[in-house]
């Protein structure tokens, strides 16, 4: 045992001096962002404390000199000559890398020192909603825009699974016994939070192992690049038959109450408890190595079975213990979700009783969506805790315009300069999906290197040059009408998140569904005057990638806001017995929806086709390839089986999907209530709703391929779809 210990003590400190700085990894990283160009830059070590991160920039013997304490250091110092001097930017949907022919020489050298020691990367959610079938090509492009955007603290679970397999093995339970718990790939997120078992599955043994690799290259990566890997902790979810293996373990039957299955939970007081999450830390070590910091979260979404202070105390004080038995240094990184989501359980005496329990060194606390609601303020900064301000802004990696712009600029340099806000050490991001409004996440990031909160007055025209290349008045007028619009959030409406369209909701006379809800933070016809300016911008525009993805998500929100009053009136038109009039706007509803369908497929970002390529790609069998399909398909619509509650959280407006599921639906629906009309059949509701989940089963359940590549012009299609609707829109929009 102490050969054993010593080993993983040599593992550890092997891992943290990798993580101050490994040259080569900068250096790669800046040839697979500037190949062309690589040898214009050289790379140079700072030898300081781990904290305060820093880098310098300055021009000697013709070449730029990033310098860096480590290797996000670098990259950031990468990124801002990229952004400050030549104009550039790198994001997910769109990128700008056209350097000018004579590289930009800095005259003065730059330092820059970041206030924050950990800048948090990653929800348990996104793990899914966003990266359920990457491959390391795709995770290798992630890290590296972590690294040009400050990240340190990276959420690793890719992989966890096949941890517990081997341990759930060494302790005696077969595949069999197994077969059951293990959810699908596009159900990590929730197994691992401890809401389900087994759905989607059952699990091939292949994927634990494939994806097992795939996360020892990506925190191999993180670390060379200097980041401290967030790694997985024992929270006490347990396989149903683990009360068959050991029948004086004391189990807890919980509910997520989302149409699933209960889960147990290992009493934090049975010995069993302390000696698994030992077990699989050490099992975890040993394999991958620590930089001791652990994710766990009890109870999430689900409450305790006591609100006794005593009680949570000790539960929480049991949950670290099976971190410090395998890992005397282990730091327990919680989400504050359960603070957010479950007030009325989480009072102050609960939440302090929770924490108190763990030393204030042992513990970091994520407050998980502080743009919403700060739930820091409410709780005494988490009463003494270290805790880290992050932005959530997505749910369900939805298709939406959305954002809170003004928070996202100001309040994390507030809070990290209130005299209230206790421990403050960091800022993250925890949105639930990526790949969507890439300028609340470059804003966001950019409060990495200052302590001041940013001016967007200033920030935002900056943003606009280096996205599209060159300045141009009308893109500058539409930013400035976005940034009223759908990037800001009237104080006295409580607004979660962004809107859905009609068109992703099940068919319904209302204006709304449960997860496709419709209702904006703005005007929708105050969003118009921003796709005029777009359109005109596309004379000068057109050549820029970033433009073009700006360009067709514009005309995609005003189209998708479009869609509810003209669901309106083909309602109103029904109710009124108006024949001629249902009939006009039904078409037009329909005709709308292969119209974005259409847009869409221009551009890769808003395809289903990858989405579902992806999926079977990881598939060895034809068997497991149709599992995975049918996994990737049912996340995104029904999520769970034809009854699920949670049908539509998920909804993707992408190509595919509006003419081969939200179409039909639809269709469905308006020949039932053209039937009602003509005195043929009474439409009645529950049936009608009854049959539509039998035929999303149905589509779910079905192999069918869609285009991976764009279709068409987006420059060309939005001008069209423009000249289309624009009258129309103005109209309907402002008459509704």
């Amino acid at each position: 045992m102490k050969n054993l210990l010593f080993t993983f003590g040599i593992l550890c400190l092997a891992f943290s001096a990798k993580a101050q700085l490994t040259p080569a990894a900068a250096k790669e990283l800046v040839s697979r962002i500037l190949p062309q160009h690589a040898n214009a830059f050289k790379v140079e070590p700072i030898w300081s404390a781990q904290h305060p991160d820093a880098f310098e920039l300055e021009s000697r013997d013709h070449k730029i000199i990033l310098r860096g304490n480590n290797g996000v250091a670098i990259a950031s110092a990468l990124y801002y000559y990229l952004t400050e001097y030549c104009h550039c930017q790198v994001t997910w949907n769109g990128t700008n890398l056209k350097l000018p022919r004579v590289l930009p020489q800095v005259k003065v050298k730059i330092r820059k020192e970041s206030p924050y020691q950990y800048r948090y990367y990653l929800n348990y959610c996104t793990f899914n909603y966003s990266m359920s079938w990457w491959d390391w090509a795709r995770w290798e492009k992630e890290i590296d825009w972590m690294a040009l955007h400050g990240i340190n603290m990276p959420l690793a679970i890719t992989g966890e699974e096949y941890t517990w397999y081997l341990i759930y093995k060494e302790l005696g339970f077969t595949d069999a016994d197994l077969k059951g718990f293990f959810t699908g790939p596009s159900y990590f997120s929730w197994f691992w939070m401890g809401n389900m078992d087994g759905w989607g599955g059952p699990l091939p043994v292949q994927w634990m192992k494939d994806h097992f690799e795939l996360q020892k290259k990506i925190i191999q990566r993180e670390r060379e690049l200097g980041m401290k890997p967030v790694l997985p902790a024992f929270t006490g979810h347990v396989p149903a038959i683990f009360k068959n293996k050991f029948p004086g373990a004391k189990l807890k039957a919980t509910n997520w109450k989302n149409g699933f299955a209960d889960t147990y939970i290992l009493d934090s007081a049975d010995p069993m408890f302390a000696r698994i999450g030992k077990l699989f830390l050490q099992k975890q070590t040993a394999l991958l190595g620590t930089d001791h910091l652990y994710s766990a979260d009890t109870f999430n979404e689900n409450e305790p079975p006591s609100d006794a202070p005593e009680y949570l105390e000790k539960l929480s004080a049991q949950v670290y213990e099976g971190m410090r038995q395998a890992d005397t240094a282990a730091v327990w990184v919680m989400q504050g979700w359960l603070f957010y989501s479950d007030r009325k359980f989480w009072k102050d005496e609960q939440t302090r009783a929770l924490l108190k329990a763990i030393p204030n060194d042992k513990m970091i606390i994520l407050d998980l969506a502080a743009e919403i609601e700060p739930v820091w303020k409410r709780t005494g900064a988490f009463y003494g805790k270290p805790w880290i301000w992050n932005m959530l802004n997505n749910f369900g990696a939805n298709t939406n315009l959305f954002g809170r712009m003004d928070a996202a600029a100001h309040a994390p340099a507030e809070a990290y300069s209130d005299p209230k806000s206790g421990n403050m050490k960091g800022i993250g991001l925890t949105m639930e999906g990526i790949e969507q409004n890439p300028v609340l996440y470059e804003l966001q990031t950019d409060n990495t290197w200052r302590n001041q909160p940013i001016n967007v007055d200033t920030w935002l025209p900056q943003y606009v040059l280096n996205r599209y290349g060159k300045k141009n008045e009308q893109a500058l007028l539409a930013w400035d009408i976005l940034r009223k619009t759908v990037y800001s959030v009237p104080a006295e409406r409580y607004i979660r998140d962004g809107a859905e369209s009609i068109i992703q909701g099940r068919p319904t006379t209302d204006s709304l569904t449960r997860w496709a809800r419709t209702t904006l933070n703005y005007r929708a016809q105050d969003l118009l005057p921003a796709w005029k300016a777009m359109v005109n911008a596309t004379a000068y525009l057109s050549a820029s990638d970033g433009f073009r993805f700006d360009l067709v998500d514009v005309t995609r929100q005003v189209l998708a806001n479009y869609a509810l009053p003209l669901q309106r009136k083909a309602v109103l038109a029904y109710h009124q017995k108006n024949k001629s009039q249902f009939k006009q706007y039904s078409g037009e509803f329909i005709e709308l929806i292969q119209d974005m369908d259409k847009l869409l497929a221009t551009r890769k970002e808003f395809l289903l086709g990858p989405w579902i390529a992806d999926a079977r790609r990881w598939g060895r069998t034809p068997n497991e390839k149709a599992l995975y399909e049918l996994n990737a398909k049912d996340l995104i619509t029904l999520w769970g089986d034809k009854d699920c509650p949670l049908n539509e959280y998920a909804c993707k407006q992408w190509s595919g999907l509006f003419n081969d599921f939200y179409k039909p639906r639809w269709e469905q629906f308006f020949t039932a209530m053209e039937l009602d009309l003509a005195g043929k059949k009474k439409l009645d509701r529950d049936a009608f709703t009854r049959q539509i989940k039998n035929w999303e089963w149905a589509w779910v359940n079905t192999r069918k391929d869609y285009p991976v590549k764009p279709v068409g012009d987006a420059v060309v299609t939005t001008r069209l779809l423009y000249h289309k609707y624009w009258e129309k829109a103005n109209k309907l929009l402002t008459d509704y």
